[in-house]
């Protein structure tokens, strides 16, 4: 991964990730919705289709691609086997309708970092509002190898 991003501190009362062990050795990696944040800030603002363009939010979905990687690796207690779900929130001006181009910005992450791993199921899915008036969130969804059985594989 070119830019790798830290494990995003939460911006309320939850936490940026969750791992559920499946019983079969593998553990369920959720993490909450990952904004396009630097060091803890917005890097971008704004409702696709008004204030960015698709390229200006593709750039911001990756950027929040990566936060939501770090994440689903930081809560990974062994190494991240397939990617499983992403949806992908777009902040967008009313009639906006090129979602799956903003959410390929995020794809394009997930191809990166671990190209290996496949892509997810994903949505793209349009809202009016996100945090802190961000333009985009990610979901993201995984399936990790056990801490014991990462240890077979390196």
């Amino acid at each position: 991964m070119s830019e790798r991003s830290a494990m995003p501190r939460p911006q309320g009362a939850y936490v940026p990730v969750v791992a559920e062990p499946l019983g079969t050795g593998d553990v369920l990696i959720a993490t909450a919705g990952m904004t396009p944040r630097r060091d803890g800030r917005l890097a971008v603002t704004g409702l696709v289709g008004r204030d960015l363009d698709v390229g200006a939010a593709r750039e911001a979905a990756a950027l929040a691609a990566r936060n939501a990687v770090a994440a689903a690796t930081a809560g990974a207690p062994g190494r991240v086997r397939r990617w499983v779900r992403m949806s992908v929130y777009v902040a967008c001006a009313d009639g906006f309708a090129e979602l799956s181009a903003v959410a390929d910005g995020a794809s394009a992450v997930l191809d990166e970092a671990a190209p290996g791993l496949g892509r997810p199921a994903r949505s793209a899915i349009g809202v009016r509002a996100l945090p802190g008036g961000a333009p985009v969130e990610i979901e993201l969804t995984a399936v990790a190898a056990a801490a014991d059985s990462s240890a077979e594989d390196e």
